[in-house]
């Protein structure tokens, strides 16, 4: 099954054959894209998307722009400034990744009063007037130790390797991973780490905290740490655990490799980074005056030993396993939770 096929397989379908709307109605209008952090691989491709699906949009003349704006820290004080510059800009609606899930209310709360649109994803924002995407991390953290729990019924130590601290996707998959392994209290977390979804961080983070570590015979992960995590651990003389990947081509290759000499099973687990073009397509729609639920949830994207192959062979080198959402594709999410 294509990586398409797989996150949309979930959402109702009953509205495919739903006219598209007219672009004519947001054919003047602006949206701005206020993005915290591009430090790893997902961040990348998640910009990527949103260009390359956008710039279509524009040029077609479905909106008059789509821009893109990365802050230089991931600080919510500086991207809350960056939202409150694109209010004086005009942008009639603003698509977040946010930096805290609470910390850029309050510039929030001014682009609405503003009557500006925000459509918040991946990292999401709590603010009520805000539209939010998001995927059940905390699923997606707990799905992980119910893998493990499959292969290793006796249990034993899992190394934890989080995202960026502070930021809410993290919190919520380790929150998902912990409530796992009270589920299953075979295992125990052994170990922490942030690795901030970046393959170098993560492999200087696990190296730094082996030594300390009892035999593991798990590696939980929130997505572009895995193959970090793989490099440090073989450069020791420990028996390589089941490391839980996250999407990521190098990852996906890795396992590849494993899983031709020694058989090596495992599974992979992430949000597609093609979700904020799903965020521009939705803000495009409530622009166009359609009635959108507040909080759309989408599949995450779940890789798995007998589909390896053909998710890796549609990855690019040196990407993460992705799909880009069209219009129609939006509307069906919309629907389906209306």
């Amino acid at each position: 099954m294509t990586i398409r096929k797989m996150l949309l397989a979930s959402v109702a379908v009953a509205c495919a054959a739903m006219p598209v709307s007219v672009f004519a109605d947001t054919a003047d209008k602006k949206i701005a894209l206020s993005n915290n952090y591009a430090g790893n691989s997902w961040r990348q491709a998640m910009l990527t998307s949103w260009e390359k699906v956008t710039g279509e949009a524009v040029k077609t003349g479905v909106v008059a722009a789509a821009d893109a704006f990365t802050t230089a820290e991931n600080q919510a004080t500086e991207q809350a400034a960056q939202i409150q510059n694109m209010i004086l800009q005009g942008y009639d609606a603003i698509v977040i990744n946010a930096a805290s899930p609470t910390a850029l209310n309050g510039a929030v709360k001014e682009a609405c009063d503003a009557g500006v649109t925000v459509v918040s994803f991946d990292g999401i924002v709590t603010e009520p007037c805000a539209w939010r995407i998001a995927v059940d991390f905390k699923e997606m953290g707990r799905s992980q130790v119910e893998y493990l729990a499959g292969k290793l019924p006796d249990g034993g130590n899992l190394l934890e390797i989080r995202g960026l601290a502070g930021v809410f996707v993290d919190d919520e998959i380790s929150a998902g991973i912990h409530a796992g392994v009270e589920e299953y209290p075979k295992f125990k977390i052994a170990g922490s780490v942030h690795g901030d979804w970046a393959q170098d961080v993560a492999q200087k983070a696990v190296a730094g905290i082996l030594p300390s570590l009892p035999a593991l015979v798990g590696v939980v992960t929130q997505g572009g740490d895995g193959y970090g995590a793989a490099q440090a651990i073989a450069a020791t003389d420990r028996e390589m655990p089941i490391i839980v990947m996250g999407n990521r081509e190098d990852e996906l290759k890795w396992w590849k490799e494993q899983k031709d000499a020694n058989s090596y099973e495992t599974m992979s687990v992430s949000i597609a980074p093609g979700v904020s073009t799903l965020a521009f397509w939705v803000a495009q729609q409530i622009l166009d005056g359609k009635d959108v639920s507040k909080d759309l949830v989408v599949p995450f994207l779940r890789i798995d030993q007998d589909n390896l192959e053909e998710n890796l062979a549609n990855t690019q080198a040196g990407g993460v396993a992705n799909v880009e959402y069209s219009q129609e594709d939006a509307i069906q999410v919309i629907e389906a939770a209306n």
